[in-house]
């Protein structure tokens, strides 16, 4: 005599909604990879339409040629001395933005909290310009100047911020305050300047790649080579801040220490891309919105925002060398792209309330 066994209907319940978990996690991780895998070809095409195209088309077979060691003397000297630096400049500073914008952005959990909008790359351009305008420096003491400038402004507005603790829209007031006086102090350094010196350092603060080499390249590759595992092991703790300091806490987190090793990162991030570039605007306020459309769910999808500030760059670059009536630096070309969205942004917190 064989005995039925009746399944209890919660358990059966229970499963079903484990296997629809399982699921979903499933087309959620095949997405992300699939999203990363598309963002990465479109850099590297990108990356080599930007080595083809100029005063001077290399076909791309020439070009993989002189890149490993072939090629006539000319194609030698724009490749390698003109375009790869530049291109390798551009994907590098929009990894740093991109990166950088979304890790502030998750952590103070407001999508005005880019380095770009509180202040953070106004402290860079402070320094940079005092040290260039009034004591003449130059080079790699240049760059220094303005990643201390970043580091100093990243921590004057959190100190400023600091009411035991840190909230998000209280660091973002302060910083945009904060970065408006640091603005000031540049236009009045600019304004006590030679003409042809302001002139130079307005170029710069537009965010330019105009001019740069390896002397820029090699810097700003060691200093990302350390700064991108660090900010990786330090988003461990971005999950449970994203819940809220209550509740991650409540999970165990250590929610201060996990805050400002990720502010401290970001902060970095875009210290040493505004030395390398420049403030080229609001990448970093774009990318990490745009990778979050892209991967709904995955949290603040960090690898996803530092490809697309890559191709952000890349891409504002291209155009305003060879799309565009008249060479612009890339920074006016991607403030083109970022100024509507921030106005979009603003007017979407007004009919929600939240406008102030």
């Amino acid at each position: 005599m064989t005995a039925t066994v009746l399944e209890d209907p919660h358990t059966a319940r229970v499963e079903d909604a484990v296997r629809a978990v399982r699921r979903t996690r499933k087309r959620g991780r095949t997405r992300s990879v699939l999203v990363a895998a598309a963002l990465l070809g479109a850099v590297v095409a990108m990356f080599a339409l930007s080595l083809c195209v100029g005063d001077m088309v290399i076909p791309l077979g020439k070009v993989l040629a002189t890149l490993t060691g072939g090629g006539d003397g000319g194609s030698r000297f724009v490749l390698l001395e003109l375009r790869l630096p530049r291109a390798l400049l551009a994907v590098l500073v929009g990894m740093g933005f991109g990166l950088s914008g979304a890790v502030f952005q998750s952590v103070l959990r407001n999508p005005l909290a880019s380095p770009d909008v509180i202040g953070i790359s106004s402290g860079a351009s402070a320094f940079a310009i005092t040290a260039s305008l009034l004591f003449q420096v130059s080079g790699l003491a240049l760059s220094a100047s303005a990643l201390a400038g970043s580091v100093a402004a990243g921590a004057a507005i959190y100190l400023l911020a600091w009411r035991q603790g840190v909230a998000g829209q209280r660091l973002v007031l302060i910083g945009v305050g904060f970065g408006t006086g640091l603005t000031s102090v540049v236009w009045y350094v600019m304004a006590r300047s030679d003409t042809v010196d302001a002139q130079e350092a307005y170029l710069w603060l537009t965010g330019t790649l105009n001019g740069r080499s390896w002397g820029q390249v090699w810097p700003l590759l060691g200093v990302l080579a350390a700064l991108v595992p660090l900010t990786a092991l330090a988003a461990r703790a971005l999950g449970p801040l994203q819940l809220g300091d209550d509740a991650a806490a409540g999970l165990g987190a250590r929610v201060e220490p996990g805050r400002l090793a990720l502010l401290g990162c970001a902060t970095a991030l875009a210290g040493v891309a505004t030395a390398a570039a420049g403030p080229v605007n609001f990448v970093a306020f774009v990318a990490g919105p745009i990778a979050r459309r892209l991967v709904p769910g995955r949290g603040a999808a960090l690898p996803h925002a530092a490809l697309t500030g890559a191709l952000i760059v890349l891409v504002a670059d291209f155009a305003a060398q060879h799309l565009l009536p008249v060479q612009l630096p890339v920074g006016i070309v991607t403030s083109i792209i970022g100024a509507p969205y921030l106005l979009l942004l603003l007017a979407r917190a007004n009919r929600g309330g939240t406008g102030g």
